[in-house]
């Protein structure tokens, strides 16, 4: 028989060095990142704020490259798992923006002059997000040649099949109609609409509710979503931030956003729906 644990008893609360909760989390070193650059309060903020962003892109590209690899086996269930996952913490990212999205001008711009140069436009933890997504393009890896291991990570990803080209050769080996040219195209490219992809999404979803191909097609449709919300709510916050000026490190700023928010996840799952 297993004991019952004393509900008197208290927590070891003598190690040898550092906690094992310490060693793990590496809770310490996490907490001492910040390093704000004016006397704004604001700053700590902000950076805390975009240091827990980088920590859930971090996240979701892990998801997605599983889900990735999942598919490239033919383990549906291995790559919805991972797809709902990374549902759940693409909310926990879009929430992140709270703390910053109600900053006034005159309040970012209290610290602003402390990013200098920097900018999120320059975060490559997210463009290996973008390219998981389709959103490929060699121009991309550009800042980032003064660094050559990112760069070197960046340039593999680029070359890697995305996550959505994974969805589409796994749909062919299901019997459905993507062609060569999509199948085939190289890796590098940025995924563009295809007729014949929107007519097997069309056919999927005019079929059986509860095949596997339409409930990976609603799990895509979530994923796609979420990223759309998390563009909006970004372009939402900078327009009330710094309305249409320049943005930090020379980035397009508000206009940049604007066009990013008007592009779809995964196109054809979208279009596909006007003629169900």
């Amino acid at each position: 028989m297993t004991a019952e644990p004393r509900l008197d008893a208290t927590p070891n609360l003598d190690f040898d060095g550092t906690t094992p909760y310490e060693e793990y989390v590496r809770a310490w070193e996490l907490s001492h990142l910040q390093e704000p650059l004016s006397d704004d309060p604001g700053e700590m903020a902000f950076l805390v704020t975009t240091q827990v962003m980088e920590l859930w892109f971090t996240v979701i590209v892990h998801e997605w490259e599983t889900a990735a690899r999942a598919l490239r086996g033919d383990d549906l269930p291995g790559a919805m798992a991972a797809l709902k996952r990374s549902t759940y913490e693409l909310q926990a990212l879009n929430a992140s923006w709270e703390p910053l999205a109600h900053l006034t001008p005159a309040q970012f711009n209290a610290f602003r002059s402390a990013l200098g140069d920097a900018s999120g436009f320059q975060s490559a933890t997210y463009r290996r997000l973008e390219f998981l997504l389709g959103e490929k393009s060699a121009s991309m890896l550009v800042p980032y040649e003064g660094a050559p291991h990112i760069h070197a990570e960046l340039e593999k990803a680029l070359h890697t099949p995305s996550l959505y080209d994974e969805v589409l050769r796994f749909l062919f080996r299901r019997g459905h109609g993507i062609p060569a040219s999509v199948r085939e195209r190289e890796a590098a490219e940025r995924h563009a609409a295809d007729p014949a992809v929107e007519d097997v999404w069309q056919r999927i979803y005019a079929g059986d509710q509860h095949s596997d191909e339409c409930r990976l097609g609603e799990a895509l449709t979530e994923v796609a979503e979420l990223v759309w919300r998390w563009r909006n709510d970004h372009l939402v916050a900078t327009r009330r931030a710094m309305g249409a000026k320049v943005g930090t490190g020379g980035s397009p700023g508000v206009a940049w956003l604007e066009k990013r928010a008007a592009k779809s996840v995964f196109p054809e799952l979208w279009t596909a729906r006007s003629r169900v």
